[in-house]
């Protein structure tokens, strides 16, 4: 019986220059995250996609877990989402006890049908979160100008869009907040790693806060306090600057 060859579902791509960076952090001590090359990634997003700021994180999940954070998400709250998604989109609104609310896809797209959302639109209801399923963007005027009319944020699951444009718009930088994975199955790889877009300046300061375990230590490095503490909640949600030479 012929042996049959399995065909590979992905193979990350490994650059002799991302190696080098990798090397080159190493050598030089900086290992930990937010040093050059986590900086050096999250410019060439924020140049590229034209978005307010960048910010590296370890997975995409945890940059869906910031941007709920960000959102403000209090039990009870409510959170419309596509009834064919990732957990990951799920369980960030859940942890902050949100209570879900599926909307129907459309089955041109597999993404969110936005002629849907708006009977799905309650008291309670504080963010819509469309998904660009396989990196096909949702109908964003649509669902930004429900958006607004309603006072609703938008969170982008861009986990699946990097590189993917809607009306020469980067994906992910249309919401208020986007959300991008480079987990190994993605098009650009840290092997699990993540990005969140802020597109408003006045949740900058905060995202920088709950990505630094609650405080204030990127105010410190910037120069801006002597000293850091304790301030907000937050996690690690920041990757290590080994990770960031094999990101974008």
């Amino acid at each position: 019986m012929k042996q049959q060859e399995l065909i590979t579902f992905n193979r990350p791509i490994c650059l002799e220059q991302s190696v080098a960076y990798m090397d080159d952090a190493a050598r030089r001590g900086e290992i930990r995250g937010d040093f050059r090359y986590c900086h050096k990634c999250s410019a060439w997003m924020e140049h590229r996609f034209g978005a307010k700021k960048v910010l590296l994180t370890t997975s995409g999940s945890d940059a869906l877990e910031m941007a709920a954070l960000l959102c403000d998400i209090q039990p009870g709250d409510e959170v419309i989402l596509p009834s064919f998604t990732f957990s990951s989109t799920a369980n960030a609104f859940v942890l902050r006890g949100a209570r879900l609310v599926f909307v129907d896809i459309r089955p041109d797209t597999m993404n969110i049908d936005e002629q849907l959302i708006e009977a799905a639109i309650t008291p309670r209801t504080r963010v819509i979160v469309p998904v660009h399923y396989a990196g096909v963007a949702c109908e964003m005027d649509t669902i930004m100008e429900i958006a607004r009319r309603h006072h609703l944020l938008v969170v982008e699951d861009a986990a699946q869009a990097v590189m993917g444009t809607y009306k020469g718009r980067a994906l992910g930088t249309i919401g208020d907040f986007g959300c991008y994975s480079f987990h190994e199955t993605k098009n650009y790889s840290m092997g699990e790693g993540g990005a969140i877009v802020i597109n408003h300046p006045a949740y900058i300061e905060r995202a920088e806060i709950l990505r630094e375990k609650g405080t204030n230590r990127s105010q410190f490095l910037q120069g801006h306090v002597d000293k850091y503490t304790w301030v907000d909640l937050g996690s690690s949600f920041l990757p290590s600057d080994l990770n960031a030479p094999s990101g974008v």
